[in-house]
């Protein structure tokens, strides 16, 4: 089988680091569990968000946009339960709960801006290989 162009196979003893793995198939496992964890759309938007601060519930929805309620409920919950995110019960009446990034949180920061840049600054190559990729493609 030939490779696809722009598809590289790493020899089997390196692990995606580059680094000698005993186990790589457990480590590239735990890599794409946690990259589903974290790399949707909607924990992506949550994120960056409460990267300017911590938000109550409400507020966090409309600044994040098109979710729905319970898909930011889910999102919220995951990221709490993964550490990146706290919640907060106000004891007020009726209750307020506000969302403030953790630690780990911040860190995820980092990579999420990361790839904005990265999207930003490589989005017309993007676009021509689209392009290309459609043209090649109209008459099949």
């Amino acid at each position: 089988m030939s490779n696809q162009e722009g598809t590289r196979k790493l020899p089997s003893h390196l692990s995606v680091t580059g680094q000698d793995t005993a186990d790589d198939s457990s480590t590239c496992e735990h890599i794409g569990r946690m990259l589903a964890r974290i790399s949707d759309k909607w924990t992506i938007l949550v994120v960056r968000t409460l990267g300017r601060g911590p938000q109550r519930f409400n507020a966090l929805r409309r600044e994040v946009g098109e979710i729905s309620q319970k898909m930011l409920s889910s999102t919220l919950r995951d990221l709490e339960e993964n550490g990146f995110v706290t919640r907060t019960v106000m004891p007020v009446i009726p209750p307020q709960v506000e969302y403030a990034l953790t630690d780990l949180g911040r860190d995820f920061l980092r990579p999420v801006y990361g790839l904005a840049d990265w999207v930003i600054a490589n989005s017309s190559r993007i676009d021509a290989a689209r392009a290309f990729y459609a043209k090649k493609h109209e008459n099949e």
